[in-house]
């Protein structure tokens, strides 16, 4: 629900004013009569002499008409091609347009053979295809001022690309032809592989990260236990070849969305569909099968801080809409972050884990709460960074801060209120941004078939009461405790013990 938006108007009344008086105030009645204190003796207290009245309008001006006080929000449209391609669209006033094409395609898809695609995918976007090359790309992108970008998840890819409106057909051929038409040149691919092994190099500079990476493959059997950064071991296996065939199989017309924020939907439509009708209307597959079951998860490294995130399954995912708007306010209710913040509205400070632990415990430099929701599960936990002395009470803190939301008059009224607020504050700021709400259209489509509109989310928010929290957190902590650790673990308490406190609570 609103998966794009879980991260931003200037009044036009001020300067209508202010243009208003100016149209009106004559230059020859003002030279007519001058004070008679002077030009500056309303200054010291002076009065001026009479004045014609500002509301004497110059002969012949008509004065355009006031801006409505309310303009209605536009609806999202929606079309559905003979072969399964839906093409969804928003308008906007705004004079730029932000467009997105959206797979049911990720890491969840690949098989031991493919391992690493997805992200190989991701750096291969916009490179050169069977109709042009990829200096060809760059210079027409920069040609119309526009920006290009790609991103991989487990469950989603996405393409996109932005720039004034008035190049929406460029955009949308661009688009569509790099996603169609991938020409997977050898030099190109090894480059970009190059590329992936010097991340894959840096990612210990990155625990979260990697601590976020480890917790699925503990945490899950099947497809979303599939590493979503390329493996090592992947790197001297994939190819073009590999590449083709992976996109073959899976971009195909019925898991395809090609959304836009700030078009008209018949332009748009008339655009895109020559593009796209002509894509075979292949079956399409069900989505691979995950279990959740748990695990731990260690690793020795010698970067003097211990990294620790312990977590559970959210049951449902975002087809289950009112469990993961209850995870999402969840979130927001504990909060955390680290140990030092500019502080400020908006920074999150007077969330539980700061009040309860960043703010009491000194060795302590990270610690926050978080969510990875998929269609049909998801992981909710804390990530905490400190020193390996501190590693053991860190975990019994996380632990405590877990069982304590799930416990019954642990959470007050105004603590959920505030949690509620910030969350509806933060997706409403989220969608002023239209690269966000082409994102939001395509991905919901993708999951639920239709995009829901905001005040359904913000009505569910709404709705949400301290029974909901306690209900919500009591099922979460039951399900199987998922550990992962990063950096000097020897203090870590065993995955047993760190269960046992939730099986005993």
């Amino acid at each position: 629900m609103y998966r794009a938006a879980a991260s931003r108007l200037r009044s036009l009344k001020g300067y209508a004013g202010t243009f208003g008086t100016t149209r009106f105030a004559t230059s020859s009645a003002v030279a007519e009569k001058q004070s008679s204190g002077g030009l500056f003796s309303f200054l010291a207290g002076g009065r001026s002499g009479t004045l014609p009245s500002l509301d004497i309008p110059f002969a012949g001006v008509t004065l355009p008409p006031p801006l409505p006080d309310y303009v209605e929000p536009s609806k999202t449209k929606i079309t559905t091609l003979p072969n399964g391609v839906k093409i969804a669209s928003e308008t906007t006033l705004n004079p730029a347009a932000s467009i997105g094409l959206y797979l049911d395609c990720g890491s969840i898809y690949e098989t031991p053979e493919s391992f690493g695609a997805s992200h190989l995918l991701e750096r291969m976007a916009f490179k050169s295809t069977t109709n042009r090359s990829h200096l060809s790309v760059v210079r027409e992108v920069e040609a119309i001022g526009g920006n290009i970008g790609a991103s991989a998840s487990r469950e989603q890819m996405g393409y996109t690309a932005d720039a004034i409106k008035t190049y929406l057909p460029q955009m949308v051929e661009l688009l569509v032809d790099s996603v169609r038409n991938p020409a997977f040149l050898d030099w190109e691919v090894i480059e970009e592989l190059q590329k992936l092994k010097a991340d894959l190099g840096e990612l210990s500079n990155n625990p979260q990260g990697l601590l976020l990476e480890a917790i699925h493959s503990a945490g899950y059997s099947g497809a979303l236990a599939n590493p979503l950064l390329a493996p090592e071991a992947a790197l001297n296996r994939l190819d073009g070849t590999i590449l083709k065939e992976f996109v073959a199989e899976n971009y195909t017309a019925p898991r395809m969305v090609l959304a836009a924020s700030g078009v008209e939907h018949e332009e748009f439509l008339s655009i895109a569909e020559p593009l796209l009708s002509d894509l075979p209307s292949t079956h399409r597959f069900e989505e691979p099968r995950s279990v959740y079951v748990g695990g731990d998860y260690r690793r020795q490294a010698d970067i003097g801080n211990t990294h620790i995130a312990l977590a559970f399954e959210v049951p449902g995912g975002w087809r289950k809409e009112k469990e993961a708007v209850l995870v999402t306010v969840l979130q927001m209710l504990m909060g955390g972050g680290g140990s030092f913040s500019a502080g400020g509205p908006g920074k999150g400070m007077h969330s539980r884990l700061y009040l309860n632990v960043l703010n009491e415990y000194q060795q302590i430099q990270s610690f926050s709460a978080f969510n990875s929701i998929f269609n049909q599960t998801g992981l909710f936990g804390i990530y905490a960074s400190t020193g390996p002395d501190f590693a053991s009470k860190a975990v019994d803190i996380a632990a405590g801060e877990l069982i304590s939301i799930a416990t019954p008059g642990q959470v007050s009224e105004v603590q959920l209120k505030r949690a509620k607020e910030s969350t509806k504050s933060a997706v409403l700021m989220n969608l002023e941004s239209r690269m966000i709400v082409s994102e939001d259209i395509g991905r919901q489509i993708l999951t639920y078939g239709k995009r829901l509109p905001v005040e359904h989310f913000l009505k569910a928010v709404d709705e949400i009461t301290l029974k909901d929290i306690t209900t919500i957190s009591q099922k979460i902590i039951s399900s199987p405790l998922t550990m992962a650790s990063y950096g000097d673990v020897l203090n870590v308490p065993s995955y047993e013990s760190v269960s046992s406190k939730f099986h005993a609570k």
